[in-house]
């Protein structure tokens, strides 16, 4: 394997590693392998088998029955932990009780995604463009089992770095552009066009290799200029901003640089503004689903904007709105979008440096 020496702590897997069983890597990620029951594991982190279940429960774990050794030391340090909140912090047990879910959530998606990354890396070493057999893919999941564990050591202060950076710049959001703005944001969709015929055409690996591209293009533009990916479904894309300027050139140019890319089909982009309900990290309300049904009816290429971000538009240079027929939108009701154009035909740079 042409593993180099920047992957982590090992240039390459040990042979023992590609050995190893889910015990072994239990021991490796958590330490001591499971060795107690719910029981054992509250009484030891001083709290009843209900508030323990809860816990259990709410980091999207199964049912834990009698007699079952599914716990280890440090489900007992993270338990202790959460019950010493509880009563030293004056934390009410459901609010300790959410912030585990949206830590579960998160690391759930997280860990599921980075080990997606390391098995398609591992299978483009070994086959390049080649699909793998089945046995080769049983053999690419052992090996990038061995080296997404040898990595937790290195990458472990790069996520607490990154969720400490992420929450600073949530904080600011909160006391600085949301304050300023209100509950009013705008929201964006972007989503690619005929998506269902492309599958079609495409094995497993290019329609892997067609999602991350798009995630990744859509991620560079919208956090370039200022903004925030809610989220990724598939072929669409969940972005919001507060500011119009930079919304306006988030949704060009995430339909110009799909066009310029021959990996991917066109784009289309419909956009709102108007109030929004937060929550567990995603946006609800009209305005989201104004924007949703307005990307559904935009043309390849085009940016449909509603009626209260077409205002806010007519003001600012470098854009223009052009006004469409009426429309009827799904639990919406009669509309008339309105088409955002650029007006110097200047692209603005999405290099992500460039805003740094």
């Amino acid at each position: 394997m042409p593993y180099s020496g920047a992957h982590g702590r090992r240039s390459s897997p040990d042979e023992d590693d590609l050995d190893s069983g889910p015990e072994d890597f239990e021991r490796a990620l958590l330490g001591r392998p499971a060795s107690m029951g719910r029981r054992e594991v509250s009484r030891g982190a001083g709290v009843s088998v209900r508030s323990a279940r809860k816990f259990w429960h709410a980091l999207g774990f199964p049912v834990v029955h009698e007699g079952d050794d599914m716990f280890t030391e440090a489900d007992l340090e993270a338990l202790a932990g959460v019950a010493r909140l509880v009563r030293e912090g004056d934390i009410p047990e459901e609010f300790a009780l959410s912030m585990t879910r949206a830590f579960a959530r998160t690391m759930d998606r997280l860990a599921a995604w980075q080990a997606q990354l390391v098995v398609e890396e591992v299978s483009r070493q070994r086959h390049g463009d080649e699909e793998p057999t089945p046995e080769e893919a049983v053999n690419d999941s052992a090996e990038a089992a061995a080296w997404l564990s040898s990595l937790t050591e290195e990458v472990e202060p790069l996520l607490v770095y990154v969720w400490r950076r992420q929450l600073t710049a949530t904080i600011q959001r909160m006391l600085t552009i949301e304050e300023e703005a209100g509950s009013t944001s705008i929201i964006g969709f972007a989503d690619l066009v005929n998506f269902t015929s492309v599958v079609r055409r495409l094995t497993e690996r290019e329609l892997a290799r067609m999602v991350q591209r798009f995630e990744d293009l859509c991620t560079d533009i919208v956090t370039a200029h200022g903004g925030r990916v809610v989220k990724t479904v598939g072929d669409e894309v969940l972005f919001q901003t507060f500011d119009v300027a930079p919304g306006a050139a988030i949704a060009l140019d995430l339909v110009e640089a799909m066009a310029e890319d021959d990996l991917l089909p066109a784009a289309r982009v419909g956009m709102a503004h108007g109030p929004v309900v937060r929550r567990l990290g995603d946006v609800f309300g009209t305005t989201v689903n104004r924007a949703s049904r307005l990307t559904a009816v935009a043309p390849p290429g085009g940016v449909y904007v509603d009626d209260a971000l077409t205002r806010l538009l007519e003001p600012l240079s470098g854009f223009s709105t052009v006004p469409t027929r009426r429309r009827s939108l799904r639990g919406i009701g009669e509309v008339a979008p309105s088409r955002l154009v650029r007006v110097t035909g200047v692209r603005r740079s999405t290099d992500v440096t460039a805003h740094v």
